[in-house]
């Protein structure tokens, strides 16, 4: 199935259509989570290539917080949401050794 496309329901049953319209549901709240969190992660990187380091620290620890939140909820695979954190905590730490210098 295509992102975007509605799902195929093969029978009328009630159990089937419940299925179906629970499936849009969660598939529209997991976007909306993983959309968040991808913004968030683009801001900070944002603020990052740009060597801001008050707008950097000030980004990380609620991105940290929306990528465990996604983490939790399942929109992020547990290992794939930590090299996301330990990378964007490296880069950080480059902007903030660099300002100090």
């Amino acid at each position: 199935m295509a992102q975007g496309q509605a799902t195929k329901l093969k029978k009328k049953k009630k159990s089937v259509l419940k299925r179906a319209a629970q499936s849009r549901q969660r598939a529209e709240v997991n976007r909306a989570n993983r959309t968040r969190v991808r913004t968030m992660m683009r801001r900070l990187r944002t603020a990052i290539t740009a060597k801001d380091a008050t707008a950097a620290s000030n980004l990380l620890n609620p991105t940290m917080s929306a990528i465990d939140q996604a983490i939790a909820k399942g929109v992020l695979h547990e290992n794939t949401g930590n090299r996301y954190k330990s990378r964007l905590t490296l880069a950080f730490n480059g902007v903030k050794a660099a300002a100090k210098a």
